[in-house]
């Protein structure tokens, strides 16, 4: 029992941390900023309104799951939905993990510092996010 526990925390310091990509996407339905963060083997997707800033409240709408390729993509999008940049990427915590809230820490090269999506508790449709940044050392 002692070796599997052994083993069981060698796999958990050996696997790679989830990964998190954030693509300023230019679309036919406006600008935004989507948030996927690496789950499952698929993207756990939010579309922000405005792009994340340190104690800003920003309005979000969970989109479907995307394909984990749009880690390392930017370009076009298929079938005349705009086209993508990454505006920040890295690796990713998931402290909490919901359906209602995911708490994040973020190590990105813009981000760094614990993330918030939550649901609104008066409207279950609407989203929040909001980013603390981690204090300097």
């Amino acid at each position: 029992m002692k070796e599997e526990r052994r083993a069981a925390a060698l796999l958990n310091v050996l696997a790679p941390m989830p990964q998190f990509v954030i693509l300023r996407h230019n679309s036919p339905r406006g600008l935004h900023w989507d948030l996927m963060i690496e789950s499952g083997g698929v993207l756990r997707t939010w579309a922000l309104s405005q792009p994340p800033a340190p104690g800003a409240e920003i309005a979000c709408e969970s989109l479907p799951d995307h394909r984990a390729a749009y880690l390392d993509y930017e370009g076009p999008i298929s079938g005349e939905r705009g086209s993508v940049s990454r505006w920040d990427h890295g690796t990713c915590r998931i402290v909490e993990q919901g359906e209602a809230a995911w708490i994040l820490e973020l190590s990105g090269q813009k981000l760094r510092g614990r993330a918030i999506v939550g649901q609104s508790p008066e409207a279950p449709q609407a989203w929040r996010f909001s980013f603390t940044p981690r204090p300097a050392p």
